[in-house]
C-alpha cells in the first residue's frame, strides 16, 4: 500500500525539478525503485498535469 502524501510530495518534486534529498541532484522518476510507488507517482503526474 502506498502513502498518498509521499506520492504527492515525490510527484510535485519531480514536476518542479526539485532536488532528491538522498542524492542532492534533480529528482527524476528513475530515482523511485519501488514499483508500486513509481506507478502511483506516474499516475499522479499524468492525472494532475494539464496538457497531457
Amino acid at each position: 500500500m502506498v502513502n498518498p502524501v509521499v506520492v504527492r510530495i515525490a510527484a510535485e518534486r519531480i514536476k518542479s525539478g526539485g532536488l532528491n534529498p538522498k542524492t542532492g541532484i534533480v529528482y527524476v522518476l528513475d530515482d523511485i525503485t519501488n514499483e508500486a510507488y513509481r506507478a502511483a507517482v506516474e499516475n499522479y503526474i499524468l492525472g494532475n498535469t494539464e496538457g497531457i
